[in-house]
């Protein structure tokens, strides 16, 4: 039993204020508008500007978690950043925030989990507080997902934006609210689903960049169905562990993956669609980013208030899958 619970004491998000329309698209690639809603949800995604990064879209999240937490960056013991896109190889993302936080001894590292990434890091981050060797910890999630997509492929070009999310996780003498459950899960045997081949197995060379090597590559179809299949299996999974039934949970905020994925999941479940938030039709996949930002708007919207049970389920590339329950 842990000796300390775990709570969300502050959210926040960032989205760049470029809009790509599905209209604007349809100029690039072979498609439309109607194509793209019927079989994604989505209609219009964030693009970051030049000057904006992975970095400081996260940055910005973070500030605006902290302030709603009512902390500064000197009251953080630790900084975890979520990404695919990182800033460079290395340095980790999450030093570049920590430096724009002014800090410039406080451990921060990054977690690559693809769209689990978050609750890979929020499990990280609650696991620290939960043992008593931290108290304030960061927790970031952020992607420029643009710079990696193909907008010559019709098919996934039509499904990333960019974005940051954030919270701020914070010790309580009370283990019955916060984090209260969370689960991991990998198979690296179903990697090439979903991959993006530069590093020492493929460097990019000049003959990769020819070949558009650099960019991500999917396999949509066993994506979609593996998805449906976990994101089910998360749910349910969850509410046994927590003893809950479907009246219990307020709401369910999953990766922003596809809109048909969620629905045919919830269905599944026998759970009405109006139980899972979702913004994906305004913003796309923005992978480790989806869910803090989507907690973020639920919780600014006032989709969720204090006591409320909050189910969290995402899966990605590696394969990796995870899930978390949060009692607001």
């Amino acid at each position: 039993m842990s000796d300390y619970g775990c709570i969300i004491a502050g959210t926040g998000s960032y989205l760049p204020e470029r809009r790509l329309t599905n209209a604007d698209l349809a100029k690039i690639v072979d498609t439309s508008d109607e194509w793209i809603v019927q079989r994604t949800g989505i209609r219009e995604r964030r693009v970051a500007a030049p000057h904006e990064s992975t970095a400081t879209m996260a940055t910005e999240a973070a500030r605006r978690a902290m302030e709603r937490a009512g902390i500064t960056p000197r009251d953080l013991d630790l900084l975890i950043c979520a990404t695919i896109t990182p800033e460079m190889q290395f340095p980790s993302t999450a030093c570049f925030v920590a430096s724009a936080l002014g800090l410039n001894s406080t451990p921060a590292f990054d977690i690559s989990a693809a769209c689990s990434g978050f609750l890979y890091a929020l499990e990280t981050g609650s696991n620290f507080i939960k043992s008593g060797r931290y108290r304030t910890i960061l927790v970031m999630a952020a992607e420029t997902l643009t710079r990696i997509t193909d907008y010559s492929d019709r098919a996934s070009c039509i499904l990333f934006g960019d974005g940051a999310g954030a919270v701020v996780l914070s010790r309580s003498e009370k283990t019955d609210r916060g984090v209260i459950y969370s689960s991991l899960y990998a198979d690296g045997n179903g990697w090439e689903m979903l991959h993006c081949l530069p590093g020492s197995r493929h460097p990019l060379t000049a003959d990769a960049i020819a070949m558009r090597k650099q960019y991500m590559q999917i396999r949509g179809r066993e994506v979609y169905r593996f998805a449906v299949q976990r994101f089910s299996e998360l749910i349910a999974d969850a509410m046994q562990k927590c003893n809950l039934r479907a009246d219990d949970v307020k709401l369910i905020i999953p990766h922003q993956v596809n809109m048909r994925i969620i629905d045919s999941a919830m269905e599944r479940l026998g759970m009405p669609r109006e139980k899972a938030f979702m913004n994906i039709d305004r913003y796309g996949n923005t992978s480790a980013a989806s869910i803090p930002i989507a907690l973020d708007e639920a919780w600014r919207e006032g989709r969720i208030g204090v006591g409320d049970v909050v189910i969290f389920a995402a899966f990605g590339a590696g394969l990796t899958w995870a899930n978390a329950v949060v009692r607001v």
